[in-house]
């Protein structure tokens, strides 16, 4: 994981930032030009270090399996907004229906069954080209086809490795965390000599192109596919059959999974699209269809054909059965839980507990980013120094392995009350540092497991409750400017929640909104939303994006405003969340002014261009929280009284009670509530055997706390400095 990717000369895994109809011309209201002095002169705040810059979760490094792709809107019908960039290049002036004879024409060359590849595009990258750029992970146009070279990688510095550790958010805990100590574990490197990395150049060698043709040219990333994909096929059958369904050893291989049940997941989706069919407008111009075949019938043989991997499977465990859905090919590999010294309380990685039996309900479903591989992480979170961990991480291909027991509390996001409730989510790949897009195996088996943790929980599926590493807040004011950002930019949260059955809005009819409202912002991910982005201060490749940006006053030319922790930040970083209000996200109509609409953000109004209420839905029956009088605190954690440790054997904890003092709420301004009322708490682990008094105690006390979606995070403020009211759809705030 972490592994920081240098500057190639070509468009590598290591030179990007991370991760109904729209007016064309939306998108360039949407962000401040490079052009336009105005927007930059007038960026609120003062200065932001390098150690800002790459906040994301937890990482490792470790030889990752890079293939399977897309970021699109996965259905079976045409879809309005892709979900990627604009017009590709190598497809300006072609016919709407280019791609299609593509796929019919590479069939009939390399003797594949249309169906069969078309299906494992489909299930690839949803027939998307994303111009030639690589996804987070490696894979290239239409056929996901993979090319990783050691000049796409480059190890991190001691502090890019250190700001992924030490994620208890518990000072309890994080103050025996030893940075030299961590640091000297075996970091592991990338075997990018892996031939899981370099399909692409395989399949370019199969059709006697350039590897440069094969990763821009949709045409020739085709045949390239079709190629290697009845090579596959012929190695392992001695034939190129005609029946789409006995294909099933071919697209196992292509799947390029090290184990069967990996492969064989990938297999039985490749199939249900050929079963359903499927249709698509991608995002440079192409109507594509696919037909429906019901009555194929996928035959299975006995050997399945596997990609090997250079890298040695991490041992699973004999004692503990991964908790998940039956149709995830998921493992369960420990993470490292040791005593780190011979003080007792010095432990990693995560903290032993009972939930929810114990009180400890499980309220949110954090995803991340892993900043790197998959097995990367893994040996990462193995390593009990490194004071991180995460309950699941899902493959580039789809695979997924549990670390952490859900009873368990891991530590993923820096913040205590977060990791107490919650169950994190890892995925394979970088927020700013590689490509931009997410692998499609990736986003769908994240999203049947998430779907399965929200129903074995009862937690809804909105996104008040499944929310980003970048949504949550630092715990006290020091640990504010050091909260990561992750997935990043390039997480299509549209499709994601769609993936759930809970899309977000996105893409209705829209329509005018008013002012007290409740609304969510879910601008397109699409060409009409491609905000200007940088990495660092360098300009990326136009694409689009999950956020639009704030301002000051309804103008373009006015200020962007800053976040009092961060400082002075080039407003266009993926780092800097002050300026970026995130699709999906709930928040009280300020005001309304022509295609303007403001919003109450971090104690004031805000503004974002909304042309004619298209990047908001107005929503049903939420509550929203008002000030009572005068202005509140506003809090990043949610910790019992002082009182209510009386008689635990739980020590009071540092600051127990301590506001984030540079946040605040005036009168007047609402907020929608992202969770329920609880009483503030705190699990105290104690000591590593877990046998000294007040180890393993849940202090529970009775002041009670609202979350809320008070700017780009969600942050706390106690019930008793509020009113609540919930609002019927489309009224405003009384």
């Amino acid at each position: 994981m972490r592994h920081a990717v240098t500057g190639a000369t070509r468009k590598s895994p290591a030179r990007l930032l991370t991760s109904s109809r729209f007016r064309a011309d939306a998108a360039l209201a949407q962000a401040p030009r490079e052009d336009a002095p105005l927007a930059r002169a007038k960026t609120e705040g003062s200065t932001l270090t390098n150690r800002h810059r790459k906040r994301k979760s937890t990482i490792a490094y470790g030889a990752g399996a890079a293939v399977l792709a897309a970021v699109a809107a996965f259905a079976t019908v045409a879809q309005a907004s892709p979900s990627s960039g604009g017009t590709a290049d190598a497809r300006a002036g072609l016919a709407r229906n280019a791609l299609q004879t593509d796929f019919a024409a590479a069939a009939a060359e390399f003797h594949v069954p249309q169906s069969v590849l078309m299906a494992v595009s489909y299930r690839q990258t949803l027939w998307e080209s994303h111009q030639g750029r690589p996804s987070t992970t490696g894979n290239y146009n239409v056929m996901g086809l993979t090319q990783v070279t050691a000049a796409d990688i480059g190890q991190p510095s001691d502090a890019e490795r250190l700001s992924h550790l030490n994620m208890s958010g518990d000072p309890a805990v994080s103050r025996h965390f030893d940075a030299a100590r961590a640091l000297g574990g075996d970091p592991g490197k990338v075997d990018t000599t892996d031939p899981r990395l370099h399909t692409l150049d395989a399949a370019a060698k199969l059709i006697g192109a350039a590897t440069s043709e094969v990763r821009s040219d949709p045409r020739q990333s085709v045949r390239a596919g079709a190629a290697l994909l009845a090579q596959y096929e012929k190695a392992a059958s001695g034939s190129l059959p005609a029946d789409p369904g006995r294909w099933w050893a071919g697209i196992a291989r292509y799947s390029q999974s090290p184990d069967r049940a990996g492969a064989a997941q990938f297999v039985r989706r490749v199939y249900d699209t050929v079963k359903s069919g499927a249709a698509r407008l991608t995002a440079d111009g192409q109507a594509v269809t696919l037909a429906a075949d019901p009555s194929v019938a996928p035959v299975e043989p006995g050997k399945v054909p596997l990609a090997a991997s250079t890298t040695p499977p991490p041992v699973t465990s004999d004692t503990v059965t991964a908790d998940c859905p039956t149709s995830l090919s998921c493992t369960f590999v420990a993470a490292g839980f040791k005593q780190n010294s011979t003080t007792p309380d010095d432990f990693g990685n995560y903290n032993v507990s009972d939930r929810p039996a114990n009180g400890e309900d499980v309220r949110y479903l954090v995803i991340h980013d892993m900043e790197g591989t998959f097995d990367g992480s893994i040996k990462e979170f193995q390593d009990p120094t490194a004071y991180a961990s995460a309950h699941y991480l899902v493959a580039d291909d789809g695979r997924v392995t549990q670390m952490v027991q859900l009873k368990d509390e891991a530590w993923h996001s820096a913040n205590k009350t977060v990791n107490m409730h919650s169950v994190g989510v890892e995925h394979e790949g970088w927020a700013i540092k590689t490509g931009d897009w997410f692998t499609e195996q990736e986003y769908d088996s994240s999203a049947v497991l998430v779907k399965y943790l929200a129903q074995k929980f009862g937690i809804p599926l909105d996104r008040e409750h499944v929310i980003g590493h970048d949504e949550v807040p630092g715990v006290l004011d020091a640990k504010v400017s050091a909260q990561h950002w992750d997935p990043g930019p390039y997480w299509d949260w549209n499709h994601y929640m769609s993936l759930l059955g809970a899309p977000d809005g996105a893409g209705g009819a829209g329509g005018p909104v008013a002012t007290g409202q409740l609304v969510r912002v879910v601008p397109p991910y699409t060409t009409a939303n491609q905000p200007t982005l940088t990495n660092g201060g360098a300009a990326v490749p136009a694409h689009p994006a999950n956020f639009v940006y704030l301002y000051t006053s309804p103008s373009t030319g006015a200020a962007l405003p800053a976040d009092p922790y961060l400082g002075a930040v080039k407003w266009s970083d993926g780092a800097n969340w002050a300026d970026k209000v995130p699709a999906g996200g709930a928040y009280v109509v300020a005001g309304v002014q022509a295609d303007w609409t403001a919003i109450w953000y971090q104690g004031r109004a805000l503004w974002f261009q909304n042309p004619g209420g298209q990047f908001t839905s107005v929503l049903a029956a939420t509550p929203v929280i008002t000030p009572k009088s005068g202005t509140i605190p506003v809090y990043g954690r949610a910790y019992p009284e002082d009182a209510a440790y009386a008689g635990t054997g739980v020590p009071v904890q540092d600051q127990n009670t301590a506001s984030l003092t540079k946040y605040t709420i005036p009168a007047g301004q609402s907020y929608a509530q992202a969770g329920p009322e609880e009483v503030g708490d705190y699990w105290y682990a104690g000591t590593f055997a877990g046998t000294a008094a007040g180890d393993r105690t849940l202090v529970k006390g009775t002041d009670a706390f609202y979350p809320i979606r008070y700017n780009h995070r969600i942050a706390w403020v106690r019930a008793g400095d509020v009113n609540r009211s919930a609002l019927t759809r489309g009224a405003p705030v009384r």
